[in-house]
């Protein structure tokens, strides 16, 4: 598989203001990895203080049947750390400009989020239903306000024991296993050791809309087929799926074993089961019925068979 990075800029409004306002500041670049591939595009976008390679395994098994594109969120990564606006709207209008930029604003395409990322994922099929063929939610739904959020956030930042003195201490206090190694992927090499490359006012800022307001309205406006993914030990509570597979019948709940919060690394190869299985189902469904498509499950499937990681956003 061959993978290059690009970095898109997003014009800004209003350069100068503080981190968190809604109305822009500067321009921001987004750092993005093409993991190439033909076939329907997967868009995917990663969680609170994450990074795009977290997605380079399931990229890889999905390069032979779809182009596969990922980017590290405003604020992450290697994408500007300190963006003049860090709210949904923000988020939801670089998925946009990704989009256009890799020529994947069409009718094929898929958006994966996991955690904070499947809330902009939900926000952009709500807003831009041009754009997504299918919807895939991975520890990611409408539920909230929660209003112990971005403190919950700020405390969790505040543990790490940063400088992490090497990348064993880093795979090691991540809990170790595929995610550990996402996560200490993540840091990057500074004074005294291994450091994080996101800001904690800029992450609690990112989750400042959370704890006010929940996503159900635009969850009501979603059209295209969605599938859900909980961790079976995530923390994703299987009422919010259920109520969500209620409300909009074309969704699909799974529950991936020996998974947590971030179950798109810790079971891999299921998460790939269940999405392939999903896809390829609105696939066919489409060429059917020549639009958009997809069934719902009748029920939450659950597929057959802690730590210091990201546990929520």
């Amino acid at each position: 598989m061959r993978t290059t990075t690009v970095t898109v800029t997003v014009p800004g409004e209003d350069a100068g203001e503080a981190v968190g306002a809604g109305a822009g500041a500067g321009p921001v670049r987004l750092f993005c990895t093409d993991h190439g591939g033909e076939g329907p595009p997967l868009l995917l976008l990663h969680g609170l203080a994450g990074h795009c390679g977290e997605w380079d395994a399931l990229a890889a098994r999905f390069a032979a049947t779809h182009r596969v594109i990922a980017f590290d969120a405003r604020g992450s990564g290697a994408s500007t750390r300190r963006p003049g606006d860090v709210t949904r709207a923000a988020h939801v209008r670089d998925v946009l400009a990704v989009a256009r930029r890799f020529g994947l604003a069409g009718p094929d395409t898929v958006l994966v989020g996991q955690s904070m990322g499947g809330l902009t994922a939900l926000l952009t099929a709500a807003a831009h239903p041009e754009l997504c063929r299918a919807l895939i939610l991975i520890e990611a739904g409408p539920a909230g306000p929660s209003p112990g959020l971005p403190e919950q956030i700020g405390r969790w930042l505040d543990s790490w024991p940063v400088p992490f003195p090497d990348v064993a201490a880093a795979e090691a206090f991540f809990g170790g296993g595929p995610a550990g190694r996402a996560w200490a992927a993540g840091l990057a090499p500074g004074p005294g050791g291994l450091h994080p490359r996101v800001d904690r006012d800029v992450m609690v800022a990112t989750v400042q809309e959370n704890a006010h307001r929940d996503l159900w309205d635009a969850w009501d406006r979603v059209r295209c087929p969605v599938l859900v993914v909980r961790g079976e030990n995530g923390t994703m509570k299987p009422e919010e799926a259920e109520r969500m597979r209620a409300r909009h019948p074309a969704t699909r709940t799974v529950v991936i074993p020996d998974a947590g919060h971030d179950a798109h690394l810790d079971n891999t190869a299921a998460v790939y089961g269940e999405m392939a299985a999903f896809l390829g189902e609105v696939r066919a469904d489409g060429l059917r019925h020549g639009g958009n498509g997809g069934n719902g499950g009748n029920g939450e499937r659950i597929v057959e068979p802690t730590s210091h990681r990201r546990t929520t956003s």
